[in-house]
């Protein structure tokens, strides 16, 4: 963890220097695991580099947010210059957007920690601007609900060397509050200018094999990339340290492994899954028994397990929680904003592994909000959570390389008839529906 957070001064933007870095750092540790066929694969990406963004209030006050604490572009945006006025359409529900006439206009909208009310699901960052740019709006203004002046970033766009439409910015909540204020009282013109740099890059995966030569294998995987500022402790330095103690905890017991164990360090996740769909691309998916994906996991101590609709996985937690006599959480929904979501499109069982609070109590630890901010960094995690969640993930992935534990591939009419109108919804609004 100290390594991967020490890199470039913990940017692991993808495509960048850190990447790289910590790539490397990864292979290292495969190396001294002594795993086998250790492999870094590189492939292109569009990349992106952050330059400044400010946000100038012309009316009903003359301020200017400059700040890192106080605003932040938003990777994937365009450099661009837009002076018009500001329109809050709240957390952004599709009857926001509705609502409001946001046509040539900066559009201020926030996350919700919740599932908006009369609603059945959370909208994404980039379900809102897109939905912003089908009305028309000319820029996007983003915050998340957490106090102390961290706005959080993320990728507008998913899509190799795909650049946002209209220029976006992060914003702290209390920036976002005093333009509420301001809109609520009336009309709020403002200039939002944005400098930076989008061009072709590359990243790479890493990968090791643990077990027998066979050629079904299970995939353990976890993203190398994080963003450009924090440290990216969480998301996902945690996923990768997990993914090297797996390695570590299997290699004893090598010998009784059933089917091969495949680890990969993905690149790229943030930008949209883009070293997961290139090992898709350049691999046989038939082969892969299913995939176990560590990501934003170890600032709490309950392992929490996302099956993504796949029958006969929850059997293989029940048990490991059972024999350990440990809480384990097993979601059944669907999961769309990690590596493993390319593999469920496709048919192929994809488990997310996070990890979860059993009470309500907020703090630096709980949930996952502070994970795209400054405010990821190492000091908030405790050793202790990573071990108690490294036991059960290598026992499960032990009982998932069992030959006779079978695990059925999924149709790909049997995977869209799993998708209800509102996921299906947020997949076509961010051009991520991949049957059409």
């Amino acid at each position: 963890m100290e390594e991967l957070v020490d890199v470039a001064d913990g940017n692991r933007m993808a495509g960048q220097r850190g990447e790289k870095e910590a790539a490397r750092f990864v292979k290292t540790v495969f190396e001294d695991l002594e795993l086998e066929n250790v492999e870094v694969d590189e492939f292109e990406i569009g990349g992106w580099w952050r330059d400044s963004a400010s946000l100038r209030l012309l009316s009903p006050r003359d301020r200017t947010f400059s700040s890192r604490h106080e605003i932040i572009a938003l990777p994937a945006t365009p450099a661009s210059t837009v002076r018009t006025e500001i329109v809050d359409v709240g957390v952004g529900t599709p009857g926001d957007f509705e609502q409001a006439d946001i046509e040539n206009k900066i559009v201020l909208v926030g996350a919700s920690d919740d599932i908006p009310r009369g609603y059945d699901r959370r909208f994404h960052r980039t379900e809102k601007y897109h939905r912003a740019i089908d009305a028309g709006a000319s820029g996007f203004l983003y915050w998340a609900p957490l106090e102390g002046c961290l706005p959080s970033t993320g990728w507008v766009s998913f899509t190799f060397d795909d650049i946002g439409e209209i220029p976006a910015c992060g914003i702290s909540k209390e920036v976002a509050e005093r333009l509420k204020r301001y809109c609520g009282d009336g009309e709020v013109i403002g200039e939002l200018q944005i400098q930076c740099e989008n061009a072709p890059t590359t990243s790479q995966n890493v990968s090791a094999a643990i077990g027998p030569d066979t050629e079904e294998e299970v995939l353990v995987s976890a993203h190398i990339d994080a963003h450009d500022i924090g440290e990216g402790a969480v998301d996902n330095g945690t996923g990768c340290a997990l993914l090297g103690e797996i390695g570590r905890l299997l290699s004893q017991f090598e010998s009784q492994l059933e089917t091969k164990v495949r680890l990969i360090a993905f690149g790229a996740e943030e930008a949209g899954s883009l070293g997961a769909k290139h090992w898709l691309a350049a691999n046989n998916g038939d082969d892969v028994k299913c995939i176990l994906n560590l990501d934003g996991i170890g600032h709490e101590r309950t392992l929490d397990v996302c099956t993504c609709q796949f029958e006969g996985v929850e059997a293989v937690f029940a048990e490991v929680r059972e024999e350990l006599q440990i809480p384990i959480e097993i979601d059944p929904s669907l999961a769309l904003f990690a590596d493993q979501w390319p593999f469920v499109e496709r048919g192929i069982p994809g488990l997310e592994a996070k990890s979860i609070r059993d009470d309500d109590d907020r703090r630096w630890g709980l949930g996952r909000l502070w994970s795209h901010t400054d405010g990821d960094t190492l000091d908030k995690l405790d050793n202790r959570d990573l071990r108690d969640l490294v036991v059960p993930l290598a026992a499960s992935v032990f009982k998932l390389s069992e030959q006779d534990r079978k695990l059925q591939h999924k149709t790909q009419s049997d995977v869209k008839a799993g998708i209800d109108s509102g996921t299906e919804e947020a997949l076509r609004i961010t051009n991520r529906w991949p049957w059409e």
